[in-house]
């Protein structure tokens, strides 16, 4: 696609504007089919940054954009459009905002609820710097439910700045949105007790400037022109409606579906979470489910309309979820709390003192564990391992195969205390088997004095794989798949004969497994060696280059493999 000029998007007309917005809806839908990414929160959002363009002087005016995910049109408008088929893909243009990529992106972006407290911070250092410019929040009306909004709103009107908030209202985040503001965006879009409703934004020194149709450039347009006056008084906030996957008849009549667009070619772990959790409840009832706006993403589709009444989706909300989910537990329930490796980050605090600090009986069902991909430094679930394996009382389960995790979800029904199974995305079903609980198992015995400790299926691959290649030059080794980070199989681990110790992790290595087990070894003479990611933000790019790139090289593992036998010799 062409870069479009600033000075062009200013003069155009009304049909011109509207032709850009097809030219760039055709592109997006294009480089989404054939790279992956998200789709229709990007295409319902073409006429509003297109507006946005036009009525305010990017760059420097500053624009934050809430999550991020629907920043494609804005890099089309920004000097990227000759690089937009590289969207996603190693060393091309980030799917979220990235202050190193453009100055453009004033502020990096990829999980919910930041927008407003960054845009008033960068007010804040606009003011203190005596420049004159405009700061605008481009948040979602799903991202509009997590609390740290709230935080920020609290503070807006203290702090003595002007900020534009433009809430995006599509009635989605990647499932439709839930809950009491939901609920009163609703009566503003229906025009129902308008009065109250806007009197509540007033309480925290927004000027409301009303509603329009955001996928209309003709009401549209004049709307941010007065919003933009509005700021000389203070901040402001203007309620656009927008239609996810607009355009595109396909993407609107399947916003849930066409949110996130990839390439999937292995089977799910989440349907299996899916199925064990609907057979499980059906035989007892203290079953729930919880999460965060992510129930069709996570396999939860079944349960939440089998069991409606002990299925809990509060929005992206994490730190509340946590709470609620031990609050459950308190009550007698056995609640599984199922999110994405990433966004589990947020409840940290959570799992600490409500969760573990209380021993709950918990289940932490941790998806999109290990690198995710082409979603880059936000979303890459490379940490959990070591802000899980710190908390006392928590149990830590990595499944080798679907077959295993299938087990694992089964056996922590009955666990007594609070229990996270981390897996990742897609896999191998692999066969069910039994599963004990903190045990390791062994894949594959030799005599040789060389026994590699993998945890979690990707893991398990890398190990075969080199093993494969090994054993033709005459080079085996044992394989033991580590089923538990906590607790470890000290009983395995006591009996291991090998001098040489090798650990493989989907984790970065500071506090993961490799750190475990050598705590566990001190200084009783065992050569331990730590394959997982270095210390460093994974960026977007394929999963499998981004692993050999960043620590787990199959490459460096076979030579290190040959390196140890040969100063065994």
């Amino acid at each position: 696609m062409r870069n479009i000029a600033a000075k062009e998007l200013k003069s155009a007309s009304l049909p011109q504007l509207n032709g850009i917005c097809e030219e760039i809806r055709a592109e997006i839908l294009r480089t989404v089919s054939s790279n992956g990414g998200h789709l229709a929160s990007n295409l319902g959002a073409v006429e509003l940054t297109v507006a946005l363009h036009r009525v305010f002087d990017f760059p420097r005016d500053r624009l934050v954009f809430d999550v991020g995910h629907q920043c494609y049109t804005h890099k089309l408008l920004s000097g990227r459009a000759g690089r937009f088929s590289t969207l996603r893909r190693r060393n091309g243009l980030s799917g979220f905002p990235k202050r190193e990529e453009s100055e453009y992106d004033s502020y990096d972006t990829g999980h919910a609820g930041t927008a407003i407290s960054a845009a008033l911070g960068l007010a804040k250092a606009r003011d203190l710097k005596g420049e004159d410019h405009c700061v605008i929040a481009l948040v979602g009306d799903g991202s509009f439910q997590n609390g740290l909004v709230y935080e920020a709103l609290n503070s807006l009107a203290s702090l003595n700045t002007s900020v534009l908030i433009v809430l995006n209202d599509n009635g989605m985040s990647i499932s439709p949105t839930e809950g009491g503001m939901h609920d009163l965006l609703e009566e503003l879009k229906g025009e129902k007790e308008t009065d109250r409703s806007v009197r509540l934004f007033e309480r925290f020194g927004l000027r409301y400037a009303g509603i329009c149709n955001g996928n209309r450039l003709e009401e549209l347009l004049p709307a941010l022109e007065e919003a933009k006056r509005e700021l000389d008084k203070g901040s402001a906030l203007l309620h656009v409606c927008t239609r996810k996957g607009y355009g595109n008849s396909f993407c609107e009549n399947a916003p849930v579906e066409t949110h996130g667009v990839g390439r999937v070619c292995m089977q799910e772990y989440s349907a299996a979470l899916g199925e064990e959790l609907v057979a499980l409840a059906e035989k007892d009832e203290r079953i729930v489910a919880v999460t965060a706006a992510m129930t069709d993403s996570l396999g939860l589709r079944a349960f939440f309309d089998r069991f409606p009444e002990r299925a809990f989706d509060v929005g992206i909300c994490e730190e509340h979820a946590c709470v609620l989910a031990s609050a459950l537990a308190a009550g007698g329930m056995k609640p599984y709390f199922a999110i994405y490796s990433t966004f589990l980050q947020r409840a940290f605090d959570e799992i600490i003192h409500d969760v573990c600090g209380q021993k709950l009986p918990v289940v932490f069902c941790v998806d999109r564990a290990g690198i995710t991909g082409a979603d880059g430094e936000t979303h890459q679930g490379v940490f959990d391992l070591s802000y899980l394996s710190l908390i006392p009382d928590l149990a830590i389960a990595i499944p080798g195969n679907i077959g295993e995790f299938r087990s694992m979800v089964r056996m922590a029904a009955k666990f007594p205390g609070p229990i996270a199974i981390r897996y990742p995305r897609g896999g191998l079903e692999g066969s069910a088997c039994e599963i004990e609980f903190g045990k390791f198992h062994i894949l594959h015995s030799t005599s040789s004095d060389i026994v590699v400790l993998a945890a979690g299926e990707t893991s398990l691959a890398l190990a075969e794989k080199v093993r494969l290649r090994s054993i033709k030059t005459g080079r085996d080794f044992t394989i033991v798949n580590v089923r538990f980070l906590k607790p470890l199989d000290r009983e395995m681990l006591t009996a291991l004969p090998q001098r040489h110790v090798v650990t493989i992790e989907d984790n970065v290595l500071c506090g993961g497994l490799g750190d475990a087990v050598r705590r566990f070894y001190g200084n009783c003479g065992k050569q331990i060696y730590s394959f997982g990611y270095r210390d460093e933000f994974i960026p977007h790019g394929e999963p499998r280059e981004l692993s050999e790139e960043y620590g787990r090289s199959a490459s460096d593992l076979e030579t290190l493999i040959s390196e140890i036998f040969d100063a065994c010799r």
